[in-house]
């Protein structure tokens, strides 16, 4: 949804309906939110289990070339060369696991920036904010799919035993994520969206 949502003010805005943009793009904070959220939870019960149990796949570096936007280039370029020159087998995969959280929770932080700067008329240069949110949606895809790669890798050396702690550690970081003051958007409520017209 946040996908489509997006990619709709993204297009209304290159038909020059900037109206209709703003007002498309002012929805998706909270479908952004919800995304990183979620992805949040998963990465960090990843991380908890690995550190609690010693469960660790392989896991290949990030790849700068993966991302868009700067601050996380940098940071993939970071990840990669520490992977590389400094860091275990297991260390690797935690820092993997939290560059990836920290990256979501900033992507998610720097869409809301950008969107509040174009809705609200502070914006300096209005490209370069539409920019941060191509950017920010390409770059949160891009950790989604880091994640989903890491959580397959993980699930093939999970043993059967250990298959319930995992479960009650996600539903445990999920449960979290849905009850973290984060979450008040007035348009929500137990993270679904409200059935009131026209908001």
């Amino acid at each position: 949804m946040f996908s489509v949502q997006l990619n709709e003010a993204l297009e209304l805005r290159r038909n020059q309906l900037l109206t209709k943009a703003y007002r498309a793009a002012s929805m998706t904070p909270t479908l952004c939110a919800r995304l990183a959220d979620n992805l949040g939870a998963i990465l960090r019960s990843l991380g908890e289990h690995a550190k609690h149990y010693g469960t660790i796949p392989n896991t290949a570096p990030l790849d700068s070339s993966n991302f868009h936007g700067t601050k996380e280039q940098r940071t993939a370029r970071m990840s990669d060369l520490l992977s590389r020159v400094l860091l275990t087998q297991r260390s690797q995969f935690l820092h993997k696991i939290n560059t990836l959280a920290e990256m979501t929770g900033d992507i998610g932080k720097d869409f809301q920036l950008a969107v509040d700067n174009v809705a609200n008329g502070a914006s300096m240069d209005t490209s370069v904010d539409w920019q941060v949110m191509d950017n920010a949606h390409y770059d949160l895809n891009t950790c989604m799919r880091e994640a989903t790669v890491m959580l397959k890798s993980f699930l093939l050396v999970l043993p059967e035993d250990q298959l319930g702690a995992f479960h009650k550690t996600v539903s445990a970081q999920m449960r979290a994520t849905e009850t973290s003051p984060d979450s008040s958007d007035p348009l929500i409520r137990s993270r679904r969206m409200a059935s009131v017209g026209g908001q």
